[in-house]
């Protein structure tokens, strides 16, 4: 099975990130054929960034995936724009993408809203590049958070449509979607996604925070007026504080409010600070060891692109040859 998924660099790492994307990729390492991981810095720049910021926060994601449990001989993982078949892909995609498919993606309607100054070309085809990043490897499994259900749905369409116009030449992929902690939400308004770009520091709980900071944050995290710790749509904090326990634990969400039934939010949340502090400890230690070496981590990306490119130039060479791009054979 080989399978793909890409991470955006936008600098720290929180714990949704953790829990909806990078524990699904050290455990795809055990069983993809390969497992091809890309951090998207193509994607970071459809919305406004830092572009001498960039460079670091792509070493700061390839530490963290590593400290996490990626090894980069057992997996493939580059930066993207290191691969051109990814984006000379996205323009040949483009050819059977339906404009009214991109104007009905949930994300670009949420971006384009926050974005005040400027709404890019790009992050109205973001959905077509991230296509081509997953259908460039023919990948079977994309491991990813509920947020991207869409984005791979619309992926397996433009498969199909490429395969029924030009030839069958694409795999149709399909997503992997954790049943617990698939969408982590920010812990100051639980009705929204924890999110690096539009979150609030308090909201946050970053991978390389320190003990105090995370219990801290867990502490104020908001919740509702009432005292039962079980899981309702009116108690979008409380519920959101039990998947993290239940995931960071290993067990069932019912077993948490079973433990806790009748404890109050005060022992609930001290509880679930101390299981994240446990939780990420390991990987906050390792993170500061691998980002210091950066030529290290270059070596790994570059590595890991000439592997990439050996797959992707392959998909782009059969794509070209169906839709009559390039010399004739």
């Amino acid at each position: 099975m080989r399978i793909f998924s890409g991470i955006q660099p936008t600098g720290r790492k929180h714990l949704g990130n953790y829990i909806g994307a990078i524990r699904q990729y050290v455990e795809g390492q055990e069983h993809g054929d390969p497992a091809i991981y890309c951090i998207v810095d193509l994607h970071a720049t459809s919305v406004a960034y830092a572009p001498d910021a960039l460079p670091g926060y792509v070493l700061d994601t390839t530490a963290m995936l590593m400290a996490a449990g990626l090894d980069p001989e057992r997996c493939i993982l580059f930066r993207q724009s290191d691969v051109l078949e990814h984006p000379e892909l996205c323009w040949l995609l483009c050819s059977v993408t339906p404009y009214g498919d991109l104007t009905r993606m949930h994300q670009f309607k949420d971006k384009s809203r926050r974005e005040q100054e400027l709404v890019r070309a790009s992050l109205f085809l973001y959905p077509v590049l991230q296509a081509a990043d997953i259908l460039a490897y023919k990948t079977d499994e994309v491991p990813v958070g509920e947020d991207q259900r869409q984005h791979v749905e619309l992926s397996r369409e433009i498969a199909r449509r490429f395969n029924s116009t030009y030839g069958e030449v694409l795999v149709e992929p399909v997503a992997r979607i954790p049943a617990t902690g698939a969408r982590i939400m920010d812990l100051q308004d639980p009705t929204a996604k924890m999110s690096t770009t539009y979150g609030s520091e308090a909201g946050l709980v970053f991978v390389d925070d320190g003990p105090d900071a995370i219990r801290a944050k867990l502490r104020r995290a908001q919740t509702d007026s009432g005292r039962e710790i079980v899981r309702a749509p009116e108690k979008a904090g409380i519920t959101n504080l039990i998947e993290i326990l239940a995931v960071v634990r290993g067990a069932k969400p019912e077993k948490i409010e079973r433990e806790f039934d009748g404890q109050g939010y005060g022992a609930f949340k001290e509880a679930v600070g101390e299981a994240v502090v446990e939780f990420l400890a390991p990987v906050r230690e390792r993170y500061v060891e691998l980002r210091a070496d950066e030529a290290a981590l270059e070596r790994a990306l570059g590595e890991g692109a000439e592997r990439a490119r050996g797959i992707a130039s392959g998909t782009l060479a059969e794509v070209r040859a169906v839709m009559g791009i390039g010399p004739a054979a």
